[in-house]
């Protein structure tokens, strides 16, 4: 299994978008952004995406080189099209307009339709927090087919529905950035778990009969099988409100089977991004959340769990020590993205030296 350097693996994935007929400036936006998912340890929503990007943009349903459109503006509220272009673009750009406002107005309400995979969604949390504000992200998918039963159900009907909260950092601790799929375990997760040829852990996967199993194979080979919701009926019931607040008022749509298509993941947005100076001091803000976080921090680690963190801390974690050791990448997923490369015209020697 190799391990590469994030440098010389954000130089490989920009040359692979770069030759799909990406500018400069866009595939090295996509491999950033995919490489600090990978440093995060968030493998899931990081480089190994790239062979599904590839085949997305050979079937024309992923387009390069696509802005933003603004459909609708009303000073603090917003509606955006991403036209089908690369997420890791318009979250870019969507985010830079919604943060604009919030600061103008005190907070924006930004709904984004229609544009491709946006990635991990902490990122774009992680920039309204950079900025000093608190922003809140529901997101829907449209794809193939659908990922995760609903609650009850025994077969896919929408897919892992991503909820995040971003809090700025405060004197004493980093940014807050909770980040989660309404799923036990996000699909990309399984797609590497299927790779690694390991099991998933059990409770997060049914068969395509409806039973558990641990084995991610039912993710990728027919008969399918579906995710499960976290935390039974109320993981359900989020998953359900993202759909209906992302895909229904951003006019994107909901996971309806006449919508589903093979070879694109078409991600919509509700994003609230709120400036905390405007409800009241933020150093008594920041104080009280200081103090918090020690108080629960404080809380003494169960058995065999080292320190008790708060969200982002294992983002961090994973950062200081793959900024040194280098991305692990598994076999499989380094030789579907070599053969990306080779399907983009790349040479496939000058693209296994990578690992090198």
């Amino acid at each position: 299994m190799p391990t590469i350097a994030s440098d010389r693996m954000e130089a490989f994935v920009a040359s692979i978008v770069r030759a799909n007929g990406s500018s400069d400036e866009e595939a090295a936006l996509v491999a950033s952004n995919l490489v600090r998912a990978n440093l995060k340890g968030h493998d899931s929503h990081g480089v190994g995406l790239i062979p599904t990007y590839v085949n997305a943009q050979h079937f024309g349903k992923l387009r390069p080189n696509r802005q933003m459109s603004v459909i609708k503006d009303d000073g603090a509220i917003l509606l955006l099209d991403g036209n089908a272009g690369f997420g890791q673009v318009i979250g870019v750009a969507a985010m830079k307009l919604g943060i604009e406002r919030a600061k103008q107005h005190g907070l924006c309400l930004m709904s984004l339709r229609n544009t491709h995979h946006l990635g991990r969604i902490g990122e774009w949390g992680e920039m309204a927090a950079d900025a000093g504000l608190i922003s809140i992200h529901w997101v829907n998918g449209i794809t193939k087919m659908p990922l995760v039963a609903p609650y009850g159900g025994s077969d896919a009907r929408y897919t892992t529905n991503p909820y995040c909260t971003a809090i700025p950092e405060t004197p004493d601790h980093p940014r807050i950035i909770f980040d989660m799929a309404t799923t036990k375990v996000a699909q990309g997760k399984v797609r590497v778990a299927y790779n690694k040829g390991v099991p998933v852990p059990p409770d997060c996967l049914i068969d395509s009969k409806g039973v558990m199993t641990t084995d991610p194979s039912v993710m990728f080979e027919e008969p399918t099988g579906a995710l499960m919701s976290v935390g039974a009926h109320k993981g359900y019931g989020l998953a359900l409100i993202c759909e209906i607040l992302a895909g229904g008022l951003s006019g994107g749509g909901t996971f309806l089977p006449e919508r589903s298509d093979g070879w694109s993941i078409i991600n919509n947005m509700l994003t609230i991004i709120v400036d905390p100076a405007r409800l009241g001091d933020t150093g008594a803000l920041f104080s009280e959340i200081d103090d918090f976080i020690r108080y629960v921090k404080a809380s003494p680690p169960a058995p065999g769990v080292d320190e008790v963190m708060v969200p982002g801390d294992p983002e961090r974690k994973s950062t200081a020590e793959r900024s040194v050791s280098g991305l692990p990448i598994d076999d499989q997923t380094w030789e579907e993205l070599v053969q990306a490369a080779v399907q983009s015209g790349l040479d496939e020697a000058e693209a296994r030296a990578f690992a090198s």
